[in-house]
């Protein structure tokens, strides 16, 4: 498998992950093969990069923390509540919490697996798969820190529902009064679901604070900031970083480097020395070039070593053969990634 560009995939290509539509069903299947139509497709609804199968590549395969079917069954309830709200309803607390089980199922038999946020965006899907990622990593962080089955719930829910409070914002300027950024309103509906814990709703509720006491919408400091909102501003900063901030749209190394700067000032320290625990720098399928002017794909992840993952590079040789290495940058200690290629 290998992550490309669209402007660089042809026709008869094969897909080598399932992209999602917004409510969670298949808009196109892992191994289908692509044709003009699809490509053009594709491109019209904000696809611009994804993944394809590539022979020389076969076997590098990113091990999902989450099934397909699983993330289908999130982002299905995600969207019942969301329209739910939308029409002035009450949605199914139970059906999310369901959802948020499976996911958690998942994760407790995959906690060495490196995260990368490898869920393909279009226009229709971009929010789901936001709050999926957020979930995720939040889900992930707190295994790490040693949390209990009902703490993770409780996270798990409020990074999947924390900016519930936007299905309401449509046209309000969220500037002019803080009480109604979407922390507030997503606040006041998370805490009138009795089902749910008071700490769902703040962890939606404060996950814009900083430890600076610089964050909206109450300007919290460090000690007033509940735990989980610390780890879901995380979670949340990393993902709009790689995705939904278009003006400083990064790759997941340079994200990583822009947040250990915020450490303390922005985000909370210890939330993200546990976070760059779980994440992959240089995702399995992408192309980078080595220090020593090589370029590869990276087909494997050493956990505590993210910088240091495996790369196969293919030579192509005058009589037509293909070589390929491998190189071990955690056995390679000299070399190092120098850049990634898109």
């Amino acid at each position: 498998m290998k992550y490309v560009s669209l402007d660089s995939v042809e026709p008869g290509q094969y897909l080598g992950k399932t992209i999602f539509a917004g409510s969670g069903a298949v808009l196109l299947a892992e191994g289908v093969q692509l044709t003009v139509y699809m490509i053009n497709t594709l491109r019209r609804i904000g696809v611009s990069m994804l993944y394809i199968q590539e022979p020389l590549f076969e076997d590098a395969v990113y091990e999902d923390p989450v099934s397909e079917e699983n993330k289908r069954l999130v982002m299905h309830r995600l969207g019942d509540a969301m329209e739910a709200i939308r029409s002035g309803k009450d949605f199914s607390t139970r059906a999310v919490g369901v959802s948020i089980d499976k996911l958690l199922e998942d994760i407790s038999q995959n906690t060495e697996v490196l995260l990368q946020l490898s869920d393909i965006r279009t226009h229709d899907n971009a929010q789901f798969v936001h709050a999926l990622n957020v979930a995720t990593i939040s889900a992930l962080m707190g295994v790490n820190m040693g949390y209990n089955q009902v703490q993770l719930k409780e996270l798990t829910i409020g990074a999947l529902l924390h900016d519930i409070g936007k299905v309401e914002s449509i046209t309000d300027d969220e500037s002019s009064d803080p009480k109604v950024h979407h922390t507030w309103r997503g606040f006041d509906l998370l805490k009138s679901k009795r089902e749910f814990s008071l700490l769902i709703a703040h962890a939606a509720f404060q996950h814009h604070e900083r430890p600076d006491g610089l964050g909206i919408p109450r300007g919290l400091t460090d000690d007033q900031i509940h735990p989980y909102a610390k780890i879901v501003k995380v979670a949340n900063t990393y993902d709009n970083l790689l995705y939904q901030d278009t003006a400083v749209r990064m790759l997941p190394h340079e994200a990583c480097e822009r947040m250990l700067a915020m450490a303390g000032t922005e985000l909370d320290h210890e939330a993200l020395v546990q976070f760059m625990r779980i994440i992959s720098i240089y995702p399995t399928g992408i192309s980078v070039r080595l220090s020593s002017k090589e370029v590869g794909v990276v087909v494997g992840q050493h956990r505590g070593l993210p910088g240091r993952p495996i790369v196969r590079i293919v030579r192509q040789e005058f009589d037509g053969e293909v070589d390929t290495k491998e190189v071990d940058l955690a056995k390679h200690t000299t070399l190092f990634v120098e850049s990634v290629l898109q």
